[in-house]
């Protein structure tokens, strides 16, 4: 049975070979009937156990639909089943260039988001890019909405692989373009993001100008995330570490998406900080005790 396996592939790409021969009268290769064979030939070799053959295949299949400025997607998929992820993206992301060329962005910015999410467990930096190269696309075709959702991907990657720098000029795009669409809510929440970013990165200047800058925005002023947002940075300012921690455990903060929820509950005040003596009235529910024992609970980080 191997052995038929085996010999139908080749017969396969015998006839793919005959479809691309041109002659007298045939003058142009039949590149769509040669990139159907190639693909049946890769199947045959798949099942004959054959992978470098099969990876060959599929290749020369997307090699045809190339040159027949047509797609190679499904290419990309087979090759990912068997287990070649790094090609399979190199190949979606030529498929997605080609969706571009011709007049279909769409499918080209869904082709980079599923490549970045296969990616995601292997490369972090490289499914960064194809979620930024996504949320171009989306941008330039003013869909808005599913680019600054592509923008929050690579926003949370970024702030997972520690590149603060760069997470901070991401999230300020986000920011801004959900200005843009009027999704005020989302840009508070947007600015407690900058705002554990800048101070992470030891920026007490930037983290203030987010929050300054955040007052023109409709409903900002006197909201939940404002005051928290002038308390923290307040508590910060003075190096008063229960005010932070009091702050950075409040559920507004502690249920961020993950990435930005640890960023919160790591936080520390420059220098260590130092604790403000408990009032007599707090002594006796706990006071200082208490919230230490607090901050013990959540040194290791919010899993």
């Amino acid at each position: 049975q191997m052995a038929a396996k085996i010999n139908e592939a080749h017969d396969h790409i015998a006839k793919a070979e005959k479809y691309l021969r041109t002659s007298f009268m045939k003058w142009k290769p039949d590149y769509d009937s040669a990139a159907s064979e190639y693909s049946k030939a890769a199947v045959a070799f798949k099942n004959a156990k054959m992978l470098e053959e099969a990876k060959e295949a599929y290749l020369q299949e997307a090699e045809a639909h190339t040159n027949n400025k047509t797609y190679p997607f499904n290419t990309c998929v087979s090759v990912q089943d068997m287990q070649r992820i790094p090609e399979a993206i190199q190949y979606i992301e030529r498929a997605s260039m080609m969706y571009v060329e011709n007049g279909t962005p769409d499918t080209a910015a869904l082709a980079l988001d599923r490549a970045g999410k296969l990616i995601e467990s292997q490369d972090l930096a490289k499914a960064v890019d194809l979620y930024q190269k996504a949320a171009s696309v989306f941008e330039n075709e003013d869909r808005l909405r599913q680019a600054v959702e592509m923008l929050g991907k690579s926003s949370r990657l970024l702030v997972r692989q520690h590149k603060l720098d760069e997470a901070a000029v991401s999230i300020q795009k986000e920011k801004n373009m959900y200005k843009e669409i009027e999704n005020y809510p989302t840009c508070f929440k947007k600015t407690s993001a900058q705002v554990l970013v800048h101070l992470h990165r030891n920026d007490f200047v930037a983290a203030d100008k987010c929050v300054r800058e955040s007052y023109s925005l409709p409903g900002f002023s006197g909201s939940e995330d404002c005051i928290a947002l002038e308390q923290l940075l307040q508590g910060y300012d003075e190096q008063d570490e229960d005010q932070v921690h009091r702050v950075c455990n409040s559920p507004l903060f502690k249920y961020m998406d993950n990435d930005y929820a640890k960023l919160s509950v790591s936080l520390r005040v420059p220098g260590g900080g130092k604790k403000k003596k408990a009032p007599a009235a707090d002594a006796g529910e706990g006071g200082a005790g208490a919230r230490e024992a607090d901050e013990d609970e959540y040194a290791g980080g919010l899993c």
